[in-house]
């Protein structure tokens, strides 16, 4: 199971106050040594819990990662005046977590930033020198486009100072010290930082304009990656887009993290060929599954108490004996020449029961069933067809499955 401990740092301190204020924040760890440390930025005026930050750190955990989420001054549980912040405190309380990280466990390898999270981990990254990746949601290029938010209540910001404004149904006293904080950012740190960069946006983001992920990923230099959040909102209200933010974060940061790359390897030097070796990733129900050249998840539905971070069991058996007759196919069609275009194979797994099943008799009164449907496209004859049909049944794995077969277990 996963481990989740509270935690509370001291926050950004520019002044060298004797007592600064103290941050709150969750760190969220698998059982075992985690692959990377992950430091997680929340969006304008949320704090840690809003729930794409929750969401994607609990998904993050089970792919192996400890994820650090807390709140910004003045926000959540984190002590301080929002009124007195600014986006400049904002980049040095993600340094003064990166700190804590890196004097009581690891520094964060991965940097992952919420919509003005995102700009100010753009920021924070040349203050971090072990990160490695940076991760934007939703993110602004440039800082000052926050004040949208806000722009009705600009000229009494300007006029007296400070304001009292309403973001999200809350109220927030905004200083003209915050706007021109704002205002001070030339963003010329992002294509400076050095960094892996995967940069997150949905085209309908109607807070945040997609042009802006457009500017943050022209302004990066190489290796960058773009991934485009169809249908999402900004917020990531839908759990299955923080699940997918999180399962690709988890896949492209397997190029760029060195370390996140140590146990896999450790277990794909052991695995020879015909061989998979499967482990718990989160003791629940998602499992890490290596051969010896790939690694990838299983696990369950969401319904079932999974996180549906991959196939189901089932699901793999199905797509293992599809693969095999789309394979044998391809290949037969080749070897005899044959005008093959596509081949799809549809696969679904029942149980028949009695007067349903054909094949049943007394001592079997029910049956395992794999109802397979081959569609192939091309110039074929109906003999072609009809003959191709016959060695879909020649497959190997089609052989395994109809064999004699016998599972023998043994404890290790």
């Amino acid at each position: 199971m996963s481990k989740r401990t509270k935690v509370n740092f001291p926050a950004y301190n520019p002044s060298g106050e004797e007592q600064p204020h103290q941050l709150s924040g969750l760190l969220e760890s698998p059982s075992q040594d985690p692959r990377a440390f992950v430091l997680f930025a929340h969006c304008f005026t949320c704090g840690k819990d809003v729930a794409a930050a929750s969401r994607i750190s609990r998904a993050l955990v089970t792919h192996g990662y400890a994820v650090l989420r807390f709140d910004f001054t003045g926000l959540g549980n984190s002590d301080g005046d929002f009124a007195n912040t600014n986006f400049s405190s904002n980049v040095g309380d993600l340094v003064a977590a990166a700190d804590y990280l890196r004097a009581n466990y690891r520094a964060p390898s991965l940097l992952i930033g919420h919509s003005l999270g995102g700009a100010a981990v753009l920021k924070a990254a040349a203050k971090i020198p072990e990160s490695l990746g940076i991760v934007t949601i939703g993110a602004p290029a440039d800082p000052e486009h926050v004040t949208k938010n806000f722009s009705m209540d600009l000229a009494t910001i300007e006029s007296e100072g400070e304001a009292k404004v309403s973001l999200a149904g809350r109220p927030f006293t905004i200083k003209k010290q915050f706007v021109d904080d704002l205002r001070d950012n030339d963003t010329s740190y992002i294509g400076a930082m050095k960094k892996a960069l995967l940069v997150f946006h949905s085209p309908l983001d109607a807070t945040v304009s997609i042009n802006q992920a457009e500017k943050i990923y022209v302004a990066a230099k190489h290796p960058k990656s773009f991934v485009s959040l169809d249908q999402a909102d900004h917020l990531l209200t839908n759990k299955a887009d923080s699940q997918y933010v999180a399962a690709t974060i988890a896949a492209w940061a397997g190029r760029y993290l060195p370390n996140t790359l140590a146990n896999a390897e450790q277990v794909e030097s052991n695995v020879t060929g015909g061989h998979v070796i499967v482990s718990e990733r989160n003791q629940v129900f998602t499992q890490n599954v290596y051969s010896d050249s790939h690694q990838w998840i299983a696990d369950e539905p969401v319904k079932v108490g999974g996180d549906n971070l991959g196939p189901d069991p089932y699901e793999h058996l199905l797509a293992g004996l599809g693969a095999c007759t789309s394979m044998t196919l391809r290949m037969y069609a080749q070897r005899k020449k044959l005008p093959l275009e596509q081949v799809t194979v549809e696969l679904s797994h029942s149980r028949s029961h009695g007067a349903d099943c054909k094949q049943c008799d007394d001592e079997n009164p029910s049956i395992e069933v794999i109802d397979r449907k081959v569609t192939l496209v091309g110039d074929l004859t109906d003999a072609q067809r009809q003959r191709m049909l016959e060695i879909a049944d020649k497959c190997p794995v089609h052989k395994t499955l109809h064999s004699k077969l016998v599972v023998e277990t043994k404890l290790i």
